[in-house]
Order: C-alpha cells, then structure tokens, then sequence
C-alpha cells in the first residue's frame, strides 16, 4: 500500500460507504475517471476498499459515520480486514493515526463478544434472521459469506467439453478445478482477469455461480420446448437454458430493464445461441406476456430478491436493503410468480428461484403459492438432481448456502401443473 494508493482508496471508500449505490458501481465509476491506474493499483484499492465493507461492523464501532472519515476507515480495512501489521504502515501514517490503529487492535476481543460486530452482520439482518436461526448458525452464516468468492465457470456445451476445458486451463497454470455439483462447472480460485481469454471470448465459457447453474438443471429444458425465462436479467441463466436445448426451441427472455436485455445480446451471440427471443416488458402484467398464456413448456422465475446470499461478491447489500425494501420485495415475487405461472402449460413446469437466505422470500412464498394455485404441485428437488446424476439432497426445495457448499446462498422450488 503506497501513499497514492491510500489516498484513492479513501476517495473509494467516500462514496462507498454511503451506501447511496452499489459498491462495484461505485468502483468503476471510480477507475473510469482515474484511467492512469495500472492493474496492480486497481487491485490494491479494491481489495482494501471491499475488506471495508466486510468489516464495516467493527470499523462502524470504533469510528463515527466512517464514510466521513474515509482514511481512518482504509487503515483500519489494512489491519482488519488485510492483516496488515501496524509497523508495516509506518512510512504511511501520522502519530494520531498510529494510536488510532493501536486502539483498533487492543479492542479485537471487545468486537467478538457481540453478534453484530462477531458475525459482521447489521441489526436489521439479525432480527429478520433470528426467527429461524440460532446465534450460531448466525455466526457461522456471517463468518462465511465474509471473504470473497472464487470465480465459478460454465462450460458451454454447443463449444467445449468440461474435461478438455479444464486440462486446457490447467495446462495454463491456472487453479482450476471441477466444483461438486454442477455438470458444467468450473471453479478458478485465482484472480484472474477472466473477460480477455480466449476460451470466453470465443463463448466456449461463461462466468456463473455453481449454484445458478443447478437452476438451469433444475429447469430440465428439453430440445424444441417453448421456454420462458422470465426475469431473464443480463442472461446468465438464459444461456444455460439455450445450451440445455442444444439451441433447438424457443426461449423468450422476459425482464423490465432494457440496459440489462442489451448486455444478453452479445453474450447470445458469443456462445452460438440463436434460439433466445429478448424482450422488454413493462411489469409482469405487461398485455405482451398474455400471448404466451398456457403454452410454456417450463418458466423460470428468478425472482427480484434481497439478494442476501450474494454477500461474498457484494458485501454493501447488507446495508442497502432493510426491512421495509425487503417488505416490498415479498409482494413483487408473489405477483410475479402469480403472473407467470399462467404462462405454463398443463404438465409443464414452473421453478421459482432467488439468491436470498430468507426464508420470508423462499419457503414461505412457495408455501403461499401452492395454497392459492391447487392446480400445481411440487416436484421433489433431490429426486430432479439424483436423476441428473447431481450428488445433492437437499429435500423438496434446493437450499444452498456458503458455508456448506461453497456456492452463493440460493433457493429453488420446482412446481408442475397437473394435466
């Protein structure tokens, strides 16, 4: 950590902690108007910034209103969240910062006696939790989701075979790996910069989670099916569902932001895809969707969430969403899922999905919708992915967390209608 590294990281950390935008958004803002930063800085500054934000709690606790006092709160991102001792900053700091720091690290057992600063969890996400979560499954949810994730890779099927894929990476001297589940998937642990090799550039990979992969599996899209994918977003799952298809069919990839269809496109192009049919919608009661009614082979509903089982790749949501966003997100998923399950055809499968933890957006909506739509029953997850040939049970609903499987936190819950 130079000087000038400090001093951008403290301009990063102004605007990051307000916690007015997201944190990577703030970055790139950041980086596009400082474009004389080299690789090497770049890093620097976001590690540094990032490790903020995962120890914020502790920061927050030794320092008032941190985004006010953004130097201190990169100093003591070094020494928390980086491990940096204090001597080795020495040519970087003045007396007063010095016994700032030196105060930080004598109340280390003080920060571990309570939940919030121990777990590196805010107030808010402890009392929406509690109802169904011990203090240590609290703990150990807070502990897991407070380091960054390696970088998840799909195989795109129509291009690659994952075992010649993953030797042509090792080959490289990349940490490459198979990961658990997923058919596809394949885990670097280095920090690459992944979105300039050749093996993305020509489509044959994909960057996706291990666990968005196993919804597209859970999906079960067959060749020349009609598929709906109806929060669609910039595609991810999409393209996994194309390749499934082995490009055969018709995929119609619904989402209300225009910015986010637009970045699908090329991406549909670079993995050969032809079969996806982007559109934009204005909510899901858009009149354009009513064309579709009672023809879609599958739907998929990865619905708008909290976006709480993300925290690994974006530790600021824990202090932008709240009870109340929370609260208004719970009646989106359910008239979304209302509105798309209309779309399904008798025998045909719906799956709704988010990357939440909370159990108010995953098992009680499920609950909720099979209560006023009979016409649907569940499908047992652990049965799909045994058939898969996919070593996981986790019962009727697919629960994935950190801690014990290494991917993002996700839900699904795979619902047929009967005939």
């Amino acid at each position: 950590m130079t000087p000038a590294r400090l001093d951008h990281t403290a301009a990063v950390l102004a605007g990051m902690l307000t916690f007015k935008q997201p944190a990577d958004a703030v970055l790139s803002a950041y980086f596009r108007n400082h474009k004389k930063l080299g690789r090497q800085d770049r890093r620097e500054i976001a590690e540094t910034a990032f490790a903020a934000l995962r120890h914020y709690q502790k920061i927050s606790a030794a320092l008032d209103r941190p985004h006010t006092q953004p130097r201190k709160a990169a100093l003591a991102a070094l020494v928390l969240g980086r491990s940096m001792n204090i001597s080795r900053l020495a040519g970087l700091i003045d007396e007063a910062e010095a016994d700032f720091l030196g105060r930080l690290k004598s109340r280390k057992n003080e920060f571990s006696d309570g939940l919030n600063t121990a777990a590196e969890l805010p107030r808010w996400l402890i009392g929406q939790m509690r109802p169904h979560y011990s203090d240590e499954a609290l703990l150990a949810f807070g502990r897991s989701i407070n380091c960054s994730a390696p970088l998840d890779l799909r195989v795109n099927t129509l291009k690659g075979r994952r075992d010649k894929v993953l030797a042509a990476l090792q080959a490289e001297g990349l940490n490459a790996e198979m990961p658990p589940y997923s058919p596809w998937g394949i885990r670097l642990h280095d920090k690459a910069a992944f979105n300039r090799h050749p093996l993305f550039l020509d489509g044959t990979l994909e960057v996706q989670d291990e666990g968005s992969q196993l919804l597209a599996l859970l999906l079960g899209a067959r060749r020349g099916e009609t598929v709906v994918d109806f929060c669609a977003g910039a595609g991810g799952k999409t393209l996994a569902v194309g390749a499934m298809m082995a490009n055969k069919g018709r995929i119609y990839a619904f989402d209300v932001a225009e910015k986010r269809l637009a970045n699908l496109k090329p991406r549909m192009v670079r993995a050969g895809l032809t079969n996806i049919h982007p559109e934009r919608i204005g909510s899901e009661t858009d009149p354009r969707i009513g064309r579709l009614k009672g023809k879609a082979d599958r739907v998929l509903v990865d619905a708008p969430c909290s976006g709480l089982g993300t925290l690994r790749r974006n530790p600021d949501l824990k202090y932008r969403q709240s009870p109340e966003t929370v609260a208004k997100l719970l009646a989106q998923q359910h008239s979304i899922l209302h509105a798309a399950a209309a779309l399904v055809k008798a025998h045909g499968r719906l799956v709704y999905a988010t990357c939440s933890i909370l159990p108010e957006e995953n098992e009680r909506q499920a609950e909720r919708f099979l209560a006023e739509h009979p016409e649907f029953e569940p499908v047992d997850c652990a049965g799909l992915l045994a058939a898969a040939k996919v070593d996981l049970n986790t019962g009727a609903y697919l629960r994935l967390d950190t801690a014990t499987h290494q991917t993002d936190g996700f839900f699904a819950v795979v619902m047929q209608r009967k005939g």
